[in-house]
């Protein structure tokens, strides 16, 4: 697992920059952006439309998601330690012991087979 990077992606700048909106529309314009691996942390996610996002090995550290829907978004060996996840729908691959060690102690998500 390489170190979570800042991605030159224009999609993920626009997630970096908090405009959530533009980035909902270009994905469902098809524009597409990979987001496997990047660092997340302390961004704000909240409106997002995640479906089929890949957010695996991502560093989602002190990131707000709330209300946000991941139940149909790849997120194993991302890590949410200290994030803000009131609302949010996690895949139900995740076993609600595995996101608790991941927010409190940042270890990174396995899915359950």
């Amino acid at each position: 697992m390489a170190t979570p990077e800042i991605q030159h992606d224009p999609l993920y700048q626009l997630l970096r920059e908090g405009r959530i909106d533009e980035f909902n529309r270009r994905r469902r314009a098809g524009e597409s952006c990979d987001l496997h691996g990047s660092d997340l942390r302390g961004v704000n996610l909240q409106g997002v439309e995640a479906e089929d996002l890949d957010l695996g090995d991502c560093y989602l550290r002190q990131a707000d998601l709330r209300g946000v829907d991941l139940s149909h978004t790849r997120l194993d060996g991302s890590s949410i330690n200290g994030a803000r996840i009131s609302g949010t729908l996690f895949p139900k691959e995740l076993s609600p012991e595995e996101i608790t060690l991941s927010l409190l102690h940042g270890i990174r998500m396995r899915y359950q087979e």
